[in-house]
């Protein structure tokens, strides 16, 4: 589904993780430490981030993303009996830190950049975590804004975390393409009124929750593709 926004874009927001960054990379490390289980840690452990994340925000009580991701890691390990002892939490978490990121990421940032459109990444990773990774993977000049959700104390989809793309670009939310490959932080953001883009890599239904965003794609290529046609 794809539909032209009524407003121009003027600035794109990215979310960090499963967008920007595979955090499903971390599946041969916990493969090399536990045999058979690897892809199975990998996938409780993020389903617990973003819980958790939720449960947080909806509770305030308030920890950093790199805690909540800390704490998921230890809450997959005991559910699947892993012997998850303090080097290799403490490895894999390292690892976390320095995601790679998608295969066709870079070149569609660097294309969207040279087409004059200011880029930032809105996540609810700590700035910290953020700033590893972008500079581990040589992205430091694609982005004029870094922005956590450390900075309000909260987690997506509250708006105040949304509110910090519109406050750093001087523009009203419409007027920003908000891109993420996670359904329910692109409806969150479509409810608090960007302009989304969903990047759907995996083919899964769309969210019921009487919410669609602006436009959908199956890797980030296809936001550079649908921006280039609003610019036409």
């Amino acid at each position: 589904m794809t539909q032209s926004p009524a407003t121009p874009i003027k600035a794109i927001a990215f979310d960090a993780y499963a967008t920007l960054f595979d955090v499903y990379c971390m599946e041969a490390l916990a493969e090399e430490y536990f045999p058979g289980q690897g892809k199975a840690l990998t996938i409780l452990w993020r389903q617990k981030q973003i819980e958790y994340t939720r449960i947080r925000a909806m509770s305030g009580q308030f920890k950093t993303f790199w805690e909540v991701t800390r704490d998921a890691l230890i809450f997959a390990g005991r559910s699947l009996a892993l012997d998850l002892n303090d080097f290799r939490r403490q490895h894999l978490m390292n690892q976390y830190a320095c995601l790679r990121p998608f295969p066709e990421n870079i070149a569609t940032l660097e294309a969207l950049k040279a087409m004059g459109i200011p880029l930032a990444i809105l996540s609810n990773g700590t700035y910290s975590m953020l700033n590893i990774a972008v500079k581990y993977n040589d992205m430091n000049n694609l982005f004029a804004h870094i922005l956590s959700a450390d900075s309000v104390q909260t987690f997506k989809t509250a708006p105040a975390v949304y509110q910090l793309a519109v406050d750093a670009f001087q523009l009203p939310a419409s007027e920003i393409l908000f891109v993420s490959a996670n359904a329910w932080d692109a409806c969150g953001a479509t409810w608090f009124g960007f302009t989304t883009f969903w990047v759907n890599r995996n083919e899964q239904p769309e969210e019921v929750l009487d919410v669609s965003p602006t436009a959908t794609g199956r890797q980030l290529s296809d936001v550079l593709a649908y921006v280039s046609g609003l610019h036409g």
